[in-house]
C-alpha cells in the first residue's frame, strides 16, 4: 500500500510543524490546509508541501481537500474551550467544535473519498467519565471518528514536550521572570513523551498494516510530579527559581483566576490534572519505554536542555505572552 499524498489537518501547530517536516523526509506530497496562509509560512519553504487556505469546517470544501489523497492525519486540539453543557453535551462549545464536531467530519469525508488511512490524534485518559470537558470531547470525538472510519489508527499522548513546547518552555520563561511562580496542582502527574517519538511514531504506523484500527497511548520512559517538571525546566535554562506549590483549594482559585485573566490555565485545565497523565500498560524493556513498532522513547533529561539551554525557551514563552495579549 503506497502513501504517497497526505493532507494534514492542524499541520500549522505545534505537532504539525514537526510532522511535516517527517513527512516531508519520506517523499511524500503532504497538503496542509489553513484558514490563514500567513499562519503556516513557516512550512512554504519545503519543496513537497503545499499549504492552501480553506475552511476545513465545511464539508463542500473538506470533500474537495480529500480528493486523491492516500492518508488523512487530524491534529487539531485545542486546550481551552469552555466547559459545562452545549446541546446537552458535557463539554464545551469550543472542544465541540474542534474535538467532537471537526473529528467526525473529517472522518465522513475520508471514508466518503474512500481515503486508504485515517490518523488520530486524541489524548491520553480521555474518557466519556473524565473530570474535565476536554478529555470528555477528546473521547466523543474518539467515538465519532470510530463511527465514520472504523480502520482510523488514534493516537493517544501524555504531555507533549520538545523544541518549540509550549509546556517545559513556558515554565522556564516564567521562572525567569517570577521572583516567586505559585504552582497549581504540584503533585499532578505526567509522562511526558518527546516530539520527535510522537511524530516518527506516527509515519511510521502509515506503513505497517498492523496500526489500522488500532489505539496507541504515547509515553515517555519516566513518571514526574508537575512541581519537579517546572524546578527541571528552569534549572535546564539556566534560571533556577522560586517555586510555592498550591494546595488543591488555592490551585482551583488560581486556576479560576487564570481563566479569567486569560492566562495558561482554566478550571478544565484543573479537573484534568485530577487524574495522572500516565500509561497504564507496561512497555518497558531494559529500563526503557518501548514505543510502537520497537521505537525507544527519548528520555526528557537528554533532549529538554537541547533547547531550553541558552534562552532558547523563550520561543514558547513569547508564544503564551502574545496569545495573552501582551
Amino acid at each position: 500500500m503506497s502513501i504517497d499524498n497526505i493532507l494534514v489537518i492542524g499541520g500549522g501547530g505545534y505537532v504539525g510543524s514537526h510532522l511535516i517536516s517527517a513527512l516531508a523526509h519520506t517523499g511524500a506530497r503532504v497538503t496542509v490546509p489553513t484558514r490563514r496562509r500567513e499562519r503556516a509560512k513557516h512550512l512554504l519553504p519545503i519543496p513537497t508541501i503545499d499549504v492552501i487556505e480553506a475552511d476545513v469546517h465545511d464539508d463542500t470544501t473538506l470533500a474537495r481537500l480529500m480528493v486523491g489523497q492516500d492518508a488523512v492525519i487530524n491534529l487539531v486540539g485545542v486546550l481551552k474551550g469552555g466547559s459545562g453543557t452545549t446541546d446537552g453535551k458535557p463539554w464545551g462549545k469550543g472542544f465541540d467544535r474542534a474535538h467532537v464536531s471537526l473529528a467526525g467530519r473529517v472522518a465522513r469525508a475520508a471514508s466518503a473519498a474512500g481515503v486508504q488511512r485515517l490518523l488520530h490524534m486524541s489524548a491520553l485518559k480521555a474518557g466519556s467519565d473524565a473530570p474535565s470537558a476536554y478529555l470528555r470531547s477528546k473521547a466523543a470525538g474518539e467515538a465519532a471518528v470510530r463511527a465514520a472510519f472504523p480502520g482510523a489508527t488514534i493516537f493517544r499522548p501524555s504531555v507533549i514536550f520538545g523544541h518549540g513546547d509550549s509546556f517545559l518552555a513556558l515554565f522556564a520563561g516564567l521562572l525567569a521572570v517570577a521572583p516567586v511562580l505559585p504552582l497549581a496542582c504540584p503533585t499532578a502527574l505526567f509522562q511526558p513523551v518527546w516530539v520527535g517519538d510522537v511524530v516518527a511514531t506516527m509515519v511510521t504506523s502509515l506503513a505497517h498494516q498492523e496500526s489500522i484500527g488500532q489505539n496507541y497511548e504515547l509515553c515517555g520512559p519516566k513518571v514526574y510530579k508537575l512541581i519537579d517538571l517546572v524546578d527541571y525546566a528552569g534549572r535546564a535554562a539556566g534560571k533556577p527559581g522560586n517555586i510555592m506549590p498550591l494546595g488543591n483549594m488555592l490551585s482551583y482559585l488560581m486556576a479560576w483566576t487564570m481563566e479569567w485573566v486569560g492566562g495558561p490555565m482554566t478550571r478544565d485545565n484543573y479537573q484534568s490534572m485530577q487524574i495522572p497523565s500516565t500509561c497504564e500498560q507496561g512497555g518497558e524493556q531494559g529500563g526503557n519505554r518501548l514505543l510502537p513498532f520497537g521505537r525507544r522513547a527519548a528520555a526528557l533529561e537528554i533532549i529538554a536542555p537541547t533547547y531550553l539551554a541558552d534562552g532558547r525557551y523563550r520561543a514558547g514563552f513569547d508564544g503564551f505572552r502574545q496569545g495573552a495579549k501582551r
